[in-house]
């Protein structure tokens, strides 16, 4: 049973004490002690630890553990720093998501913990080659992008621009790298996939990349892989991961896009084609819209019915490089009280946006009037 005492780094520590002395009494077997505005600081948060394990007469029947909100940075080095003073447990989150300024980061934690081993003298049983699939897997999921200095799986995180860095990096890569991309799950490529490649070969780099799919998976995803292949010349591991990723986070739904023929110019109202399947039949209407990517939803709203439906943010993310780099459109829409985020991936910006806003209305309507409450779970009360 753990026992969490609600701002304990500002509360008073005595009092503290003899509160976490009774919660033990009475068969906790951790002991919490969040941070929960993000007000300490690491020496702070390491002489609270110390404190509680010399002033607690039990202290040894449970494990102390901490809980950092990251409002002033620190939420990181704050866990870091209970751990040195003898906390057993930290409380942290994937990409450091949470309230407000967010909570301390998983993968930052796990790496300081493995890199510095030598100074923590403190291990997890994490495995670490999953930590960048995990962080853009759930980056994707809830329709954000890694910025791009985020340690450990930002993308510059390994990238080396100055010259002396990348000859020393050259030379030995020790020099200006502490960990390896490896170390957390950013693979190299080991072979160039394109339209030549087989189903075996593709196969074989999802592997690689972690992804253990059944024979129906990989035929399904082999399929959109080839479609890609007819539309870039080479596919990279990022494009890989991400047309698997999307899928599985997308699901099955009530629509699916069959095809669209778009009309824009800068003299011209924006005018939308678009055909959707649902249950076998094809539904198709036009619209028009103040550019073409509100042609296009306005042509998917007629499409699906009456709704009051409100679209609350739009976001393009390029998943690799070059002029024929895939692109990820990301949009979180409302309706009612439901609050869902929709992801569409295509080499074609206006595809990846259509298929993303339908991915968000198959989602509602996969909800109905389950969550027509106070708040959406996905958009949670904090």
């Amino acid at each position: 049973m753990e026992f969490s005492a609600e701002d304990a780094t500002r509360s008073d520590w005595d009092f503290l004490a003899r509160v976490v002395e009774s919660a033990i009494s009475n068969g906790a077997s951790t002991i919490n002690l969040p941070d929960t505005v993000g007000y300490t600081v690491p020496g702070k948060m390491a002489e609270l630890i110390a404190y509680m394990r010399e002033k607690v007469p039990n202290a040894d029947q449970a494990v102390f553990s901490v809980h950092c909100h990251n409002d002033l940075g620190m939420a990181v080095a704050n866990s870091i720093s209970a751990i040195a003073a003898g906390a057993g447990q930290i409380e942290c989150a994937v990409n450091g998501l949470g309230e407000r300024a967010g909570n301390a980061s998983l993968e930052e934690i796990v790496m300081a913990l493995k890199t510095r081993k030598d100074h923590y003298r403190a291990d997890c049983r994490v495995d670490t080659t999953q930590l960048y699939r995990t962080s853009r897997l759930v980056y994707g999921i809830i329709g954000m992008n890694p910025p791009m200095n985020k340690p450990i799986v930002g993308a510059n995180a390994f990238a080396h621009e100055s010259g002396i860095h990348q000859h020393g990096v050259m030379a030995n890569k020790e020099t200006y790298e502490i960990m390896t991309p490896e170390s957390v799950g950013l693979t190299q490529n080991k072979m160039v996939l394109g339209k030549h490649s087989g189903r075996h070969a593709f196969e074989a780099r999802a592997r690689d990349l972690g992804y253990v799919l059944t024979d129906d998976e990989v035929k399904g995803f082999f399929e959109d892989f080839k479609r890609m292949c007819d539309l870039k010349k080479t596919v990279t591991d990022s494009d890989i991961e991400a047309i698997i990723s999307s899928k599985i986070a997308a699901g099955q739904g009530l629509y699916r896009l069959a095809r669209f023929d778009l009309q824009s110019g800068n003299k011209v109202k924006s005018t939308c084609a678009v055909q959707l399947e649902k249950e076998g039949s094809i539904l198709e209407d036009v619209a028009l819209g103040d550019g073409p990517v509100n042609a296009a939803f306005n042509a998917v709203d007629k499409l699906t019915g009456p709704q009051s439906r409100k679209l609350l943010d739009y976001a393009i993310h390029s998943i690799s490089q070059g002029e024929d780099a895939l692109g990820e459109v990301a949009v979180k829409v409302q309706d009612g009280k439901r609050r869902v985020t929709g992801r569409g991936l295509s080499v074609d910006i206006m595809e990846a946006s259509i298929l993303a806003y339908i991915n968000a209305i198959n989602k509602l309507a996969e909800m109905g009037e389950r969550y027509d409450e106070e708040v959406s779970p996905e958009f949670g009360n904090p």
